[in-house]
């Protein structure tokens, strides 16, 4: 049954959803549908991404050797070569007094010292902080993401909020609504290798007629995007259904899970890009751990968390610098998804701080000091390596200062910060 709403084509509107039994599908920022103000389009919203790899980076595969403007890319750094003045990539930052060892991933967004403590009680997350007085502006406030374990995401009382783990069980809560038989009908269809885009392809050839042609390649650069993902989840769910191969030789013995920790990271890495550029929400944090899982990395055959606790043995490293390589690829194609996405006049990237790091500065001894840490997008003049040298770090606190200034919240101060981070600026 067609309804006189379908029939005219949908209500274009800058916030205009497309809509049909069981989706509602959000458009990104269109500039045809923006709201002027004394002729001039209102600004694009600001946004946060947060990344913590829980098993740190190789340190000397991470970090450059040389400061300022013309250092070398290291190893790790040459996987993003493309974006090289998208990203400025610090040394020398840590968080004051928390603490050794995993339990440290509590303070990577909140900075609050002695998480390896029996009384450690955490404060509240940057994301958080940011979500209390912004989070209203979009449908979902902020996304807590994690691959494995738990999230990065902490209330004001100290409470660890659940994170997203299953890709699929995302995109449904992202973009699939209506009553519980209509989304089961919508993710039976998907399971089919049916596309969402499918059931709203009225709609969406009405709104293509009213947009500019810009808008129009964005929306077919956005539709591409969407039908993506749903390739993903539709191959993961594939091989789900497929039984394993039998053999006849008897067990080793109790051997880790095999894991796609890089198949896993991309799926969040789509559906992060999808959740920003439709404003479904503008804070995002993602856990990427995978502690005791061999990955399907060719030349890996030791667990991941083994592999991190290397020990200096050179066969060791060896492995983890496949596994960390392969996350340093899997990032950079978040970076280009967003720097190819254009928003107004500027890039998604731009209106977006990405911020990839990781809560141990040499996992191997559960060193929590000198933490590679790398801000990319967000409007900075970045192409820069900045050094804090010494025997103490700087604060990482006070790199959250500065993008909770850029992103417009009116405040000096954040957990142990002490200020700003010199050497960072706006372009």
């Amino acid at each position: 049954m067609k309804s006189n709403c379908r029939a005219r084509g949908p209500r274009v509107t800058r916030r205009t959803l497309l809509r049909a039994a069981g989706i509602s599908l959000a458009l990104p920022l269109l500039e045809s549908l923006a709201p002027r103000v004394h002729g001039a389009e209102s600004k694009s919203p600001r946004r946060m991404v947060f990344i913590c790899g829980c098993l740190g980076l190789h340190a000397p595969d991470f970090f450059p050797k040389q400061a300022g403007q013309d250092y070398e890319l290291s190893p790790y750094l040459q996987e993003l070569s493309d974006f090289r003045r998208d990203f400025t990539v610090f040394s020398g930052l840590s968080h004051p007094d928390v603490g050794g060892g995993h339990p440290s991933e509590a303070s990577f967004l909140t900075a609050a010292p002695h998480a390896n403590s029996p009384s450690f009680r955490n404060t509240i997350s940057i994301d958080q902080l940011i979500a209390e007085q912004h989070g209203a502006a979009t449908r979902h406030p902020f996304l807590a993401l994690a691959t494995d374990n738990g999230s990065l995401s902490w209330t004001r009382n100290g409470v660890q909020i659940p994170a997203h783990k299953d890709p699929a069980q995302l995109f449904r809560k992202l973009f699939i609504t209506g009553t519980p038989e209509e989304v089961q009908m919508q993710s039976r269809l998907l399971a089919e290798g049916r596309s969402v885009l499918d059931s709203v392809k009225a709609e969406t050839q009405s709104l293509e007629r009213q947009v500019s042609s810009q808008d129009r390649q964005r929306l077919d650069q956005y539709f591409s995007a969407v039908r993506a993902v749903e390739v993903r989840l539709q191959n993961a769910a594939a091989w789900e259904s497929k039984p394993k191969p039998q053999v006849s030789a008897e067990p080793p013995g109790p051997l880790p899970p095999v894991n796609d920790v890089i198949g896993r990271a991309n799926m969040m890495y789509d559906l992060i890009h999808l959740a920003l550029q439709t404003d479904s929400t503008r804070l995002v944090t993602l856990s990427l751990d995978q502690v005791g899982a061999v990955p399907p990395i060719p030349g890996v055959t030791d667990a991941y968390h083994q592999l991190s606790h290397h020990g200096q043995e050179p066969t060791k490293i060896a492995q983890l610098r496949l596994i960390e390589l392969a996350h340093m690829r899997a990032f950079a194609s978040l970076l280009k998804k967003l720097k190819t996405t254009d928003e107004a006049s500027t890039s998604l990237l731009d209106n977006t701080m990405v911020l990839f790091g990781s809560n141990m500065g040499n996992a191997s001894s559960h060193d929590t000091h000198n933490l590679p840490i790398l801000l990319a997008g967000g409007g900075f003049r970045h192409g820069q390596h900045i050094a804090h040298r010494g025997e103490s770090n700087q604060p990482l606190a006070n790199l959250y200062v500065t993008m909770l200034q850029r992103f417009g919240m009116e405040t000096d101060h954040f957990g142990s910060s002490t200020g700003t981070t010199a050497g960072l600026e706006a372009a």
